[in-house]
């Protein structure tokens, strides 16, 4: 039990940086002070692979390493003045997502049907923190809010859902069939 414990921590804290190295995948859009980015990518990987528990723990490494400064987020960018910004909704959003998207797959099952499902919630769930923090932080208007800081996102967004979704279930029966992944720690 405790080297599962240890083992899942240590998954977590690899997925925190996986989630910093996809967030430096980034396309700015001119219309918007919200860029594409890997990052949603990532934390629907990691909680699909890992759950509720260690995806939300993975996603929570990920904002204190950015928020102590460590250039982990978008345009290697880093510290408070990000989680306050523009785009600190989306990012204090990823919490949630994780948690809720692992919940959702645990009490269902870990199938890509269902994954898919929950990434799409965790799209709706990201988007709405960012985009009600948006609407704040620049002080817009809510359409304005929404055409800069939601409709750019779906279509990528649901391609981004499916990839996480499928890559996801993938890995996670891999690392169970190899005994990485328990299939009780979740």
């Amino acid at each position: 039990m405790r080297n599962d414990r240890l083992k899942m921590m240590i998954v977590s804290a690899l997925f925190a940086a996986i989630i910093a190295v996809f967030a430096q995948i980034s396309v700015p859009l001119p219309f918007s002070p919200v860029p594409i980015t890997g990052q949603t990518l990532a934390i629907g990987l990691a909680a699909t692979i890992l759950g509720k528990r260690y995806g939300t723990i993975s996603v929570a490494i990920y904002l204190l390493l950015g928020a102590i400064g460590a250039p982990v987020f978008a345009g290697m960018n880093g510290g408070l003045g990000a989680l306050v910004g523009p785009t600190g909704g989306y990012l204090i959003g990823f919490l949630p997502t994780a948690f809720i998207m692992g919940y959702y797959l645990e009490k269902t099952s870990f199938t890509v049907k269902q994954a898919i499902v929950a990434n799409l919630i965790g799209m709706v769930i990201t988007l709405a923190f960012g985009t009600a923090w948006l609407k704040i932080a620049a002080d817009l208007s809510w359409a304005a809010a929404i055409a800069g800081g939601v409709t750019p996102f779906i279509p990528l967004g649901i391609v981004k859902a499916v990839l996480a979704a499928v890559g996801g279930i993938a890995v996670r029966n891999r690392l169970q069939s190899a005994r990485l992944l328990s299939t009780t720690t979740v």
